[in-house]
């Protein structure tokens, strides 16, 4: 069956789980079932007693990466043949293909740790294959740390999730840039993993610091702060590892979004009386202003095309989500009421991941969940339910998972950030309590 007429199939279907299973094809498209995969544990070339705790961290970090992936049937290690494999010519392909292992492909290789270095050998197996069964091999190096092993696992990982997913990139070495309420209730940027792990601190403010927002380039954060002068963009250098020379406007300058060439910043501003939309150079000049409602807020930029832009407005009473082309023309309300906040496109551009309560006002019985819309035909589906308070979506690199803020009981120092695939299924925590506003790196 074609996108098409898997699209015009859902258009004549009326009922969610209709709209579900097109959106799921879709958010797919172009892919093939699931590729049934094992993750051999990596086979110790040394004795180092520090080599013992880099495979442990490795084996976990891979296979927990190509479980996530959204992409693979995963073999369970207790499936797999006793054996470790640590080179092309110790593997019996015929065992990993056979039941109960049932494998299509085997990711396996060799770990080594000598004079304080780190040496990965991988190998990726066709199981079905017998003849010619090597795909790729790849050789890593790096230091004998924890974190090390880790971060060659996440490049293992992606070059695995590339091969066999038709070209498109792994997202196993990407960042999400957050919100983190410190103990003395201020507000400060972190960084971590994709996965939830290696958090950080960022920024050391010591006032309240809020949207981030990270650059195509991943070379800058740009996010609002409090200070006398109200809320404000500032700029967080990654290369440099500190704040960066931003300029200061009147009135509150909020929600800031990158143009998908990093060329071009959007904004809320209030600097002539009321929030509008804005957009500037990355330096903060040249400043134009799009909207001229009052009440606009949230810009997202289409990241395919960079010519339209997403955002929020009460123009019209309660917050809506709207479309509008990159000049501030042909301005589209895409919701149809409640209350409608923190849009992200997706990377295709063919959705918009926002939150929204539909059902909001005096004694409604809705809450505020995560909604996808195709821009296209404005239809939507509901990704989330009854899990409390919902937030800030937010797309990975790939358009395969959204991460996004949750607040189980809807107090605000419960939030914390889930991650989940982008059809809403496979949930899971990534963080603790007190980590809002996700923003998920270009790649």
């Amino acid at each position: 069956m074609t996108a098409s007429t898997v699209l015009l199939a859902a258009l004549a279907c009326g009922h969610v789980a209709c709209a579900q299973d097109w959106y799921q094809m879709e958010i797919n498209k172009g892919a093939a079932d699931k590729i049934r995969v094992a993750a051999a544990d990596f086979k110790p070339l040394s004795a180092d007693p520090q080599a013992s705790s880099e495979k442990r961290v490795f084996d976990t970090t891979l296979f927990s990466d190509l479980s996530s992936a959204g992409i693979f049937d995963m073999v369970s290690k207790s499936m797999q043949p006793t054996a470790t494999p640590g080179s092309q010519q110790e593997i019996s392909i015929a065992q990993w293909a056979s039941a109960p292992t049932s494998a299509s492909m085997v990711a396996f290789g060799n770990l080594n740790v000598s004079a304080g270095k780190l040496v990965v050998n991988g190998f990726l197996d066709d199981a079905k294959n017998a003849q010619y069964p090597l795909i790729f091999t790849k050789m890593y190096t790096d230091e004998a740390t924890d974190d090390a092993a880790r971060q060659v696992a996440h490049r293992f990982a992606d070059e695995i999730i590339f091969r066999l997913s038709g070209g498109v990139p792994g997202i196993a070495e990407s960042k999400i840039y957050y919100v983190r309420l410190m103990g003395d209730g201020v507000k400060e940027i972190a960084e971590m993993d994709f996965d939830g792990a290696n958090q950080h601190i960022l920024t050391h403010l010591g006032t309240d610091a809020i949207s981030p927002r990270v650059s195509p380039d991943n070379s800058r954060i740009a996010f609002s702060a409090l200070s006398r002068d109200g809320f404000q963009i500032k700029m967080y250098s990654l290369l440099l590892n500190r704040p960066v020379a931003f300029p200061t406007a009147g009135g509150s300058n909020i929600s800031p979004a990158w143009g998908p060439g990093g060329s071009q910043l959007a904004f809320s501003s209030s600097r002539l009386g009321r929030n509008d939309i804005w957009v500037s150079d990355p330096q903060g000049a040249m400043a134009r202003r799009l909207t001229s409602f009052g009440f606009d807020s949230s810009p997202t930029w289409n990241p395919k095309t960079g010519s339209q832009i997403g955002f929020i407005s009460g123009r019209t009473g309660l917050p809506q989500l709207y479309t509008m082309d990159s000049d501030g023309s042909g301005v589209t309300r895409m919701t149809d009421g409640g209350y409608a906040s923190s849009p992200s496109w997706s990377p295709n551009g063919q959705f918009i991941a926002f939150a929204w309560d539909r059902k909001y006002g005096p004694g409604a019985p809705g809450g505020q969940d995560i909604y996808v819309m195709e821009v296209a035909t404005k239809r939507w589906i509901q990704l989330t339910n009854g899990i409390g308070r919902c937030d800030f979506p937010t797309w990975s690199p790939d358009g395969r998972h959204i991460a996004f803020a949750n607040s189980p009981d809807g107090r605000a120092n419960h939030t914390r950030i889930m991650g989940m695939l982008a059809d809403g299924t496979d949930r899971k925590a990534l963080t603790g309590a007190g980590a809002d506003m996700p923003n998920w790196s270009w790649k």
